[in-house]
């Protein structure tokens, strides 16, 4: 099974010392840092967009970009990620008509491919072929579009059919994640956790994503045991 992440959400951070938060996260214990892209469009909410992480890639020598593209046509943004520094590009199913296409055009931009369903999307949406040919399969336990939403328990289990058909597959879960709902994620099988509100307004985040990891690990250790 592959090695636990944690990714800490940047839209929780206070955008006005984005640098400095994510230099925070990382000597945190944090490997990625999960940035939120918002068109207006797919989603009604306005983030942040490539001159952002471009600014960010400079300020944070090596950081990893975990970039959750809410947009709509998130073909036409690729090239502008890439040359931002982003090293994984996760768009959503919903809103490309040729998922196989863009993870092509992603990979070769050098970035790592990622799928997101959002909460109403079956797992059962993602084909075996697009699933093989990304790198990381994102599943949303909130609605896209906004930070601190509640849990949404009846995704769970969307985690788990993903894990039982790709045991190898990094998959991600985003949304209202935290001490609390990080137990049902870890034993469902997710390895990739995005938490923000959970990590950036505690008082110390370090605690919060080691116990996140460890969670994670400790699920893992249960599951390899068992087979």
């Amino acid at each position: 099974m592959p090695h636990a992440i944690i990714s800490p959400s940047v839209l929780a951070s206070d955008f006005g010392q984005l640098t400095a938060e994510c230099k925070r996260m990382i000597k945190g214990g944090a490997e990625w840092l999960h940035m939120d892209i918002m068109d207006g469009h797919f989603v009604p909410n306005i983030t942040m967009g490539a001159p952002i992480l471009s600014c960010v890639s400079k300020g944070v020598p090596g950081i990893f970009m975990d970039c959750h593209m809410m947009v709509s046509q998130p073909e036409k943004w690729v090239n502008d990620i890439a040359d931002a520094g982003g090293a994984l590009y996760c768009f959503h199913l919903e809103a490309t008509s040729d998922p196989l296409a863009l993870i092509d055009a992603i990979r070769e931009r050098k970035m790592k491919a990622g799928v997101a369903i959002s909460p109403d999307t079956p797992s059962t949406a993602i084909s075996d072929e697009v699933a093989d040919a990304a790198d990381m399969l994102l599943v949303m336990t909130v609605y896209p579009g906004r930070g601190g939403q509640k849990f949404l328990d009846r995704c769970v289990p969307k985690v788990a059919e993903l894990r039982a058909r790709f045991p190898d597959k990094d998959i991600e879960v985003d949304g209202g994640v935290g001490p609390k709902t990080i137990g049902v994620c870890a034993d469902a099988g997710s390895n990739v956790i995005v938490a923000g509100t959970a990590i950036f307004s505690a008082p110390e985040p370090e605690q919060v994503i080691a116990l996140l990891k460890s969670t994670v690990q400790t699920a893992q250790a249960k599951l390899s045991s068992r087979q």
